[in-house]
């Protein structure tokens, strides 16, 4: 149907409604939107939806097979793990733990890191090369590794992992975002502002900074892929969240000693934490092409 328009007006979409009409064009994209929205619901009313508490054992229901099974209950969706607590409920927590902890720490990772590459990349000089040889030799360091190294001088817990695991992530943002700022520095909009009296500030916050959009984009999608996988890892390690804590990681590993009897206590964490990663791979692929075309045209 033709929208009718009194003053025959053409109809610009914003910036923002511009991406979203060329993310909607990939059906992939979409799909996995969809699956990373789903997550982001089950981290904010996971409360609110369990059918049980996540720690509460009942020893007259070990080991009980999901509802699919022909010995399964619909009481129990996924079945019950080897204390008799409800597998769906400690999934729902779990999921929230892992999830909710990884774009909190891919937040602070992205705040951190920006403030400290745009000081970085206004710096010159000795100050300047001793900073980029240092996030050189940081980077060349797998993040899982610095964590695990952090959480050994800290100790173990799911706090203790947080903060290893953003502290790991925040020399890959401090790097782009000095090579971004150090190349936009020779432009020439930058020395007309420059020109114009305006500051460092003020030049990175409304010249340069819009044009990060993409960069920030594409790193923070990586770091939160990366985060998700490293909290699952501490955890299955058993350096992550400890118990009563639920997080997807401590879920794989305590249900290894009845994989052979219960398959689908590890199958089902492992499920989720695949669709984690592939859904925020699938969505950052799908919005930075997004954005590549519409700055394309």
């Amino acid at each position: 149907m033709q929208r009718f328009n009194l003053y025959q007006e053409e109809y610009y979409p914003s910036p923002l409604m511009h991406v979203w009409l060329e993310f909607k064009k990939s059906h992939i994209a979409l799909v996995g939107f969809f699956i990373l929205l789903m997550f982001c619901v089950i981290a904010l009313i996971a409360p609110f939806i369990t059918p049980y508490d996540p720690n509460i054992q009942n020893t007259n229901a070990i080991l009980l097979p999901p509802s699919w099974e022909p010995n399964g209950t619909i009481n129990h969706l996924f079945g019950t793990d080897s204390l008799g607590r409800d597998v769906f409920s400690r999934l729902l927590y779990a999921c929230r733990t892992t999830f909710g902890s990884s774009i909190f720490m891919v937040l602070i990772a992205v705040f951190i890191g920006i403030s400290i590459g745009a000081l970085a990349g206004v710096l010159s000089g000795v100050r300047s090369s001793v900073v980029n040889h240092l996030l050189d030799s940081i980077m060349s360091i797998p993040t899982l590794l610095i964590a695990i190294v952090i959480v050994a001088i800290m100790g173990t817990g799911l706090f203790n992992s947080m903060m290893a695991i953003t502290l790991a992530l925040i020399p890959q943002f401090v790097h782009q975002t000095r090579t971004f700022v150090k190349t936009e520095l020779q432009k020439d909009y930058i020395v007309l502002d420059k020109l114009d009296g305006l500051g460092p500030f003020r030049i990175f916050a409304f010249s340069i900074l819009p044009g990060m959009v993409e960069l920030i984009v594409i790193q923070a999608t990586l770091a939160l892929s990366v985060a998700i996988i490293d909290v699952s890892a501490l955890g299955f390690l058993n350096l992550g969240a400890q118990d009563p804590s639920v997080e997807l990681g401590l879920l794989l590993s305590q249900s290894l000693d009845v994989a052979y009897v219960a398959p689908w206590l590890v199958f089902i964490p492992g499920l989720c934490i695949f669709l984690m990663v592939l859904s925020v791979n699938i969505v950052g692929e799908g919005f930075r092409s997004a954005l590549r075309n519409r700055l394309s045209r």
